[in-house]
C-alpha cells in the first residue's frame, strides 16, 4: 500500500457524517499543519491558509468533510430507529453495517425490515420507506438500545473496509464523497508549497454539504474569495443501464462540471481549466449532471458573486456505503487542480469576470 492508499484509507474508514465532522478535521489538521496555518469557523469547518505566497488573488479549494449517515431519533423496544442524513436510495440502506457513534464508544448493528418471508407478496415489491427500517444491534429479552448508551441524536456511520481493487488501479470504500476531495487538499497544497504561486490559496473543509450546503455559506464568508475550485466526486455513468455516450467513465480522466442543478460555472475559467488539461496534457472529460449540487452552488454566491468551478473525480455506485474510483482519475485531478492554482494572477483572475 502506497502514501495515496494509505490516506486513502484513512480518510474513508473514519466517520463523519453530517454535523458530526469532528474526527475528519482533525485528520486534515494533522495532514495540514505542515503546509498551512489551519482554523475553524464557528460551524467546524476547517480553513488552511497555505504558508507564504501573496495576499491576492484569493483562491479557495473546497471539499467537504461529511458523508451521508443516519441519526439515532427514537426505540422501539430492542431496536433502533433513524433518520437518514443526506441523499439515500433507500434499497442501499437495506442490510447495511453500521456503527452508532455513542457517548460510551461505538456500537455495531446493521439495518434490517421487516422478514421478506413474514410479507406478502406485494409487500415484497416494495416500496421501501426509511420508516419501515430499524437498527438491529443484537439485544434481547427486552433490553433497550439505551442500556448500551445508545441516545436519540447519536451519529450512525456506514461500516465499510478500503478495499484495493483491480491489481491496485481502482478502489472500493465509503465515503468517498467528499472523502476524496479531502486527500486532494492534502495532495494540492503539499504540491503547491513546493511550487510557486501568484495568489494566496485557502483549502476549505466544509461541514453540513449533505444536508443542505450549510458549511459552503459559513466558510466562504471567512475565506471571502476571488475564485473557488470545488473538489469532488462525479457521478460515474459507465455501468449497465447507463446511456451510451453518457459522461463520468472511470479511467478516462478528471472531470470538469459544466452544469449540475445549483451551479452552472464561470465560462472563462471553465474555459481556462480546459485550456490548461490541454497544455499540460492531463486527461480530462466534461460532466453534466441534471440533479443534485456541490459546495459550490453556494459559494459562487459569495459577497459579490465567485467565479466557481467543479473538479471531480468520476466514482460508481455513488451515494452507498460502497462506492469505486479509479486512481488515474484521482492522480490527473490532483495535478490538474495544482497547475490551474499556479495559473490564477491577478490579472487572470480579473479576466474571470
Amino acid at each position: 500500500m502506497d502514501r495515496i492508499e494509505s490516506l486513502m484509507k484513512e480518510f474513508t474508514e473514519a466517520a463523519g457524517v453530517s454535523g458530526f465532522e469532528g474526527e475528519i478535521g482533525k485528520l486534515l489538521e494533522t495532514h495540514l499543519a505542515p503546509v498551512a496555518d489551519v482554523e475553524k469557523d464557528r460551524l467546524g469547518s476547517r480553513i488552511a491558509r497555505l504558508k507564504g505566497g501573496e495576499d491576492q488573488p484569493r483562491v479557495m479549494l473546497a471539499a467537504h468533510m461529511d458523508e451521508i449517515g443516519f441519526m439515532v431519533s427514537h426505540f422501539t423496544g430492542s431496536f433502533v430507529r433513524f433518520n437518514p442524513l443526506g441523499g439515500w436510495w433507500y434499497p442501499r440502506m437495506m442490510a447495511l453495517p453500521v456503527a452508532i457513534r455513542t457517548s460510551k464508544g461505538e456500537v455495531s448493528g446493521v439495518i434490517g425490515s421487516k422478514n421478506p418471508f413474514e410479507m406478502e407478496e406485494e409487500e415484497r415489491k416494495g416500496p421501501f420507506k426509511a420508516r419501515d427500517l430499524y437498527i438491529d444491534v443484537g439485544l434481547y429479552g427486552g433490553k433497550s438500545p439505551a442500556s448500551l448508551g445508545i441516545c436519540p441524536g447519536d451519529p450512525v456511520a456506514p461500516r465499510f473496509p478500503f478495499t484495493v481493487l483491480e491489481g491496485g488501479r481502482s478502489y472500493m470504500a465509503k465515503a468517498w464523497d467528499d472523502r476524496i476531495g479531502c486527500i486532494m487538499l492534502v495532495e494540492v497544497l503539499s504540491a503547491l508549497k513546493r511550487a510557486k504561486h501568484p495568489n494566496a490559496v485557502f483549502g476549505v473543509g466544509t461541514v453540513q454539504e449533505e444536508v443542505g450546503i450549510r458549511g459552503a455559506v459559513t466558510s466562504g464568508f471567512r475565506t471571502n474569495p476571488d475564485v473557488c475550485l470545488v473538489l469532488e466526486v462525479d457521478v460515474a455513468q459507465d455501468t449497465p443501464g447507463s446511456s451510451e455516450g453518457s459522461p463520468g467513465r472511470l479511467g478516462d480522466g478528471v472531470s470538469i462540471c459544466v452544469y449540475d442543478a445549483t451551479l452552472i460555472p464561470n465560462t472563462k475559467l471553465r474555459d481556462h481549466v480546459v485550456a490548461v488539461a490541454k497544455r499540460k496534457k492531463i486527461p480530462y472529460q466534461y460532466s453534466a449532471v441534471p440533479f443534485g449540487g456541490t459546495d459550490g452552488g453556494r459559494v459562487h454566491l459569495t459577497a459579490a458573486g465567485v467565479p466557481t468551478i467543479v473538479v471531480s473525480v468520476p466514482m460508481r455506485h455513488i451515494h452507498s456505503a460502497a462506492g469505486i474510483v479509479c486512481r488515474k482519475d484521482f492522480d490527473s485531478a490532483v495535478k490538474l487542480v495544482t497547475e490551474v492554482v499556479k495559473t490564477l494572477d491577478a490579472k487572470t483572475v480579473a479576466g474571470l469576470v
